[in-house]
């Protein structure tokens, strides 16, 4: 039986904010990267990004790890790498279709031609 009563609600700690707001600020990273990382909703970084900005949450001064940083890049750079890979792999699909409907359609007006094609 599920229980009735309020949601459990998170209650983050200032830094924990900052640092948040910090990272996403990076350049290449992207906030659902981030959101994902620190297992928060996409939108609520949002919210701390603006509010870092009207100047309710301070982030100067807060140090980033050095190995979540050089991580969050890493990962923004296989993203774009993946999405090349996935345009490259599409045109080739695109050729090789277009390749055998071009073989297809020579083979079919060389019967249509009655013009025999030596067999191997």
């Amino acid at each position: 039986m599920a229980k009735s009563g309020l949601p459990k609600v998170h209650r983050y700690s200032m830094h924990f904010k900052a640092t948040a707001v910090r990272l996403s600020d990076l350049p290449d990273v992207l906030i659902q990267d981030v959101a994902d990382a620190l297992d928060i909703h996409p939108f609520m970084l949002s919210r701390w990004r603006k509010q870092a900005r009207e100047g309710l949450i301070v982030t100067k001064g807060v140090k980033l790890d050095d190995e979540t940083v050089a991580e969050l890049k890493r990962l923004r750079d296989l993203e774009k790498k993946y999405k090349l890979l996935q345009e490259e792999h599409e045109l080739l699909k695109k050729a090789i279709r277009f390749a055998s409907d071009q073989k297809r359609k020579s083979s079919n007006s060389s019967k249509q031609t009655g013009k025999v094609t030596p067999s191997r």
